[in-house]
C-alpha cells in the first residue's frame, strides 16, 4: 500500500476510491436531511438509529472521517505533484481550451469544501459528540426527539444559511468533474460509460441543490408568518 500511494496512479486511484465512498455518504446523508423537511418523527427516528447504532458509531464514523481526511491529503499531494511536474509556465496558456473551469480549479474547490467541514463539524459533529460522551446526556429520557429541533435550529440566522448555499454550490462544481472523473481513475470505460457520465452530472446537480432547498426551507419556515 505504501508504494502504492507513492505512485501517481496509484494516489489517483486512492483518491478516486475514497471520493466515491464519499459519495455514497453524501447521499445517505443527503437522505436523511430531507426526511426533516417531510416528518420531524421520521427524521427523529432515523437520526437517533444512526447516532446510536454501535456499528454507525464505532465502524463507520471514524472509517468517514479518515476517509476525508485521506481524500484531500491525496488531492492536495497530486495538485502539487502536478505543479512540480510543469516548473515552467507557459508563455501563453489558455487552460479552458483543454479543460473545463472545474478541472482546473479542483484543488481550490476542495479547500473551500474542506472549510466547510469544518464548520458542520462545529455545528453538528463535535455537538454531538459532546452530548453524548462529555455530558453524558445520550440516555435520557426523550433525547431521541431532539435532533429535528437541532437542526432547524442552524438555519435561523441568513448568514448561516449563506454559508451553506455557497459551500453546497461549490460542492456542486468539484462534483461535476471529481465523481465522473472517479470512474475513468479507476478504469471503468465500456458501453455504459456514456449513460454513466449522465448520471454523475445529474447526481452532481441534484445532491448539492436538495442540501441548498433543505437549508433555505428550514430557514424560511421559522420566520414568523
Amino acid at each position: 500500500m505504501s508504494g502504492l500511494l507513492k505512485s501517481s496512479i496509484g494516489r489517483k486511484v486512492a483518491m478516486a476510491l475514497s471520493g466515491l465512498f464519499l459519495v455514497v455518504f453524501l447521499t445517505q446523508h443527503f437522505v436523511i436531511n430531507l426526511l426533516s423537511v417531510f416528518s420531524e418523527e421520521t427524521h427523529n427516528t432515523v437520526s437517533h438509529f444512526m447516532g446510536t447504532n454501535p456499528i454507525v458509531q464505532f465502524g463507520l464514523q471514524p472509517i468517514l472521517v479518515f476517509g476525508v481526511f485521506f481524500h484531500f491529503i491525496m488531492g492536495i499531494k497530486l495538485e502539487l505533484q502536478n505543479r512540480k511536474s510543469r516548473p515552467v509556465k507557459y508563455v501563453s496558456y489558455k487552460g479552458s481550451a483543454n479543460a473545463t473551469w472545474m478541472s482546473r480549479n479542483m484543488i481550490y474547490t476542495g479547500l473551500v469544501i474542506l472549510a466547510f467541514l469544518g464548520l458542520h463539524f462545529y455545528d453538528f459533529f463535535i455537538p454531538e459528540l459532546i452530548h453524548k460522551y462529555a455530558e453524558n446526556h445520550a440516555l435520557e429520557p426523550g433525547d431521541s426527539t431532539r435532533y429535528y429541533a437541532e437542526t432547524i435550529h442552524k438555519f435561523e440566522q441568513p448568514w448561516r444559511v449563506g454559508l451553506y448555499v455557497i459551500s453546497f454550490v461549490l460542492l456542486m462544481l468539484h462534483l461535476l468533474h471529481g465523481f465522473q472523473s472517479s470512474f475513468q481513475s479507476v478504469g471503468f470505460n465500456n458501453k455504459y460509460s456514456k449513460a454513466l457520465k449522465g448520471f454523475t452530472r445529474a447526481w452532481a446537480i441534484i445532491i448539492p441543490l436538495g442540501f441548498i432547498f433543505i437549508a433555505i426551507y428550514h430557514h424560511f419556515n421559522q420566520l414568523p408568518h
